[in-house]
């Protein structure tokens, strides 16, 4: 083990973090008017009694953003696990189909897959990675039934989960998850700081961006869905949204 320092953390972010604020940039601008309405349910909208064009568009374009960037972030943060595991531990970034980092520790080797939080998939999601764990100890040559010297974890990079022996697996949240691929019980505290490198000015720059699409947007969407008076034909909204073609 060979203890990971705050600068070299410092140094890991700075290189990868304006990555995350340029792929958010740029699936900004790569956005569709008609394939985000598509995404989103119109009768929310309704219900919420959304009125005008830029409240419609600041809303659908919000929910669909917000989805993105758990995505895109979630990413930054598993490399950033991977980094910091190779650091102390050397571990690797895993080939084995839905396994994300495999390491050595403890006199056991530890097979992990990444999720952002807790709460990340459904039920046949979670049986799909139980059959990865599966199919990589047979991989490595390891008895399923009877092994203790490979260990299966879904490390989760926020959250709790505070049972975390989940029988075929270990479910690892939060602080236990970046202590384990770190041995540092405070690391999920002091990754906080680099990781708001030079965030204001990327989020500036961003909100240049999504000014531009809220306009772009708004003038599309009253052009398709709103009569000559500015009202919102919401049977127009549906219909596009949710009709046979």
């Amino acid at each position: 083990m060979k203890p990971i320092s705050k600068e070299a953390i410092i140094a890991y972010v700075e290189d990868n973090i304006p990555d995350f604020h340029l792929n958010r940039i740029e699936k900004l601008k790569k956005l569709k008017l008609n394939k985000v309405l598509k995404r989103k349910n119109p009768y929310l909208f309704k219900v919420k009694n959304v009125n005008t064009a830029g409240d419609f568009v600041k809303t659908i374009l919000g929910a669909h953003l917000s989805s993105q960037e758990e995505t895109l972030f979630g990413g930054f943060l598993e490399g950033l696990a991977i980094y910091i595991c190779n650091y102390v531990y050397n571990g690797i970034k895993s080939s084995a189909e839905g396994i994300d980092l495999e390491f050595e520790k403890d006199n056991a080797k530890y097979i992990v897959s990444i999720k952002s939080g807790p709460n990340w998939g459904n039920s046949s999601q979670i049986k799909k990675m139980k059959d990865n764990f599966r199919k990589t100890k047979r991989i490595l040559g390891t008895n399923v039934a009877t092994s203790t010297n490979v260990i299966a974890v879904n490390g989760c990079c926020y959250g709790k989960d505070n049972v975390p022996d989940k029988g075929e697996y270990l479910k690892l949240c939060g602080q236990y998850f970046w202590e384990f691929v770190s041995g540092n019980a405070n690391l999920y505290t002091e990754i906080v700081e680099p990781l708001g490198h030079k965030a204001k000015e990327k989020n500036d720059q961003f909100y240049i961006e999504y000014a531009k699409v809220i306009n772009k947007f708004s003038m599309e969407f009253m052009g398709m869905f709103c009569d000559s008076s500015g009202e919102i034909l919401w049977e127009k909204v549906v219909k596009f949204n949710s009709g046979i073609k």
